[in-house]
């Protein structure tokens, strides 16, 4: 991996582990400078207030110049959780994980983007199926569209 994106890493690593995980975040594994998982739970009053979710990191060595790949881990019976923007495999349509990243953009800032996001969960994509079907392994690798959800 590459020095500067080490380098950063290290940084926001040693930052969660001095001053810990906004509430309902937790870091659950980063052995290396190329995976995380946290968990994030559902907070406020919500449909899915409470539920606890897997959300995998994965950088490579453009990072923080090149976004991270995120998404929820859905192996082992566990599930992503039901919103117009996640997809069943995990994968998440946020404009901040695509055209809108921005290096000054942290591992936490994302968690707490995407924890706040949860919190309005309804429904599924409405393209679900259909993505599900052809999607790369890499959510990176998708050309997503984003709409204004106004």
């Amino acid at each position: 991996m590459a020095s500067i994106s080490a380098r950063r890493l290290a940084k926001e690593l040693r930052e969660i582990q001095s001053e810990g995980c906004p509430v309902g975040i937790t870091l659950l594994e980063a052995n290396d400078f190329s995976r995380w998982l946290f968990t994030i739970e559902v907070m406020g009053e919500s449909l899915y207030q409470g539920e606890v979710y897997d959300l995998q990191f994965r950088f490579d060595a453009q990072y923080p110049i090149s976004s991270p790949a995120v998404q929820f881990v859905v192996t082992g019976g566990k599930q992503s959780p039901i919103h117009p923007h996640v997809y069943s495999n995990g994968h998440i349509c946020a404009s901040i994980l695509g055209n809108e990243w921005s290096p000054v953009l942290s591992v936490i800032a994302v968690c707490v983007t995407l924890q706040s996001m949860l919190a309005s969960c309804k429904v599924r994509p409405t393209d679900n199926d259909r993505y599900v079907r052809n999607a790369p392994e890499n959510p990176k690798k998708t050309l997503f569209h984003y709409d204004d959800d106004t």
